[in-house]
């Protein structure tokens, strides 16, 4: 009976499989035929399966870009870039996605640990840093084995230094996993979909406006009351939007 089920868990996954395999083809022959609106329909069936990847987000990005919807090409290539910060094309067509945005928005200026976060420790997500650690974990472990059946002193010496510096390596990589997953967890960013929307000083719709947003803008989302959202901008100010005006960025 146990084999019974396992052969058909086994069947099963391969049967999901192909029919991903199916739907990302065709989706990707209907976007070489300009017909964007079916290729979306498809990828769409695809997050409807379960699966996710840097790769669809950056396709379905680039049918909503043909589209000319703002918001939601930036959101599905901002999404690649959560799964693969290295993603150079969802980079690049971010950048040109964000040029039909209207909102000009200056950011804060950067202390150089952030500009070192962002230029080297984020260009990694975490599952890639826990990949580091586990290559570097088994790279410790097989130098330390090397050491203790070396005979000669000179490649004990080296066994030994290149296994305590793997280790070293490994708490560095570890604690950055560790760090990157707590940010990604936490940091709650979303993508304006309303045209336009005031932003108001209060979770109240009779509040004051305090300024405008347009679709596309990128917002950090720091509280939730009721239907409203407490966002920041990039600039630093402050305000509550409707939830259903904007579009969490989240892969949890």
């Amino acid at each position: 009976m146990k084999r019974l089920f396992l052969l058909l868990c086994i069947v099963s996954q391969a049967v999901f499989s192909q029919s991903a395999e199916d739907l990302f083809a065709t989706a990707n022959e209907q976007y070489k035929l300009e017909k964007y609106e079916e290729a979306i329909d498809s990828y769409q069936k695809i997050q409807d399966l379960g699966v996710s990847s840097s790769e669809l987000y950056f396709n379905l990005g680039n049918c909503y870009y043909k589209l000319n919807k703002v918001a939601p090409s930036i959101y599905n290539y901002e999404k690649a870039l959560i799964l693969n910060p290295l993603n150079e094309d969802a980079q690049n067509n971010l950048i040109f996605a964000k040029r039909l945005t209207i909102d000009n928005i200056k950011e804060l200026p950067k202390s150089v640990f952030q500009k070192l976060d962002e230029s080297f420790i984020k260009k990694l997500s975490y599952n890639e840093w826990a990949l580091v650690s586990v290559i570097l974990s088994v790279l410790g472990s097989l130098f330390f084995l090397l050491f203790y059946f070396a005979y000669t002193p000179s490649r004990k010496r080296l066994f030994f230094v290149t296994s305590i510096l793997s280790f070293l390596l490994l708490i560095t990589s570890s604690a950055l996993t560790y760090k990157e997953y707590m940010y990604t967890k936490n940091n709650i960013e979303a993508i304006v979909f309303a045209q336009q929307t005031e932003i108001k000083n209060a979770p109240t719709l009779n509040s004051e406006s305090i300024f405008t947003l347009h679709e596309g803008t990128k917002v950090k989302v720091l509280d939730t009351v009721d239907n409203w959202k407490k966002i920041r901008i990039a600039d630093g100010k402050i305000g509550w939007i409707v939830s259903e005006e904007l579009k969490v960025l989240r892969i949890f």
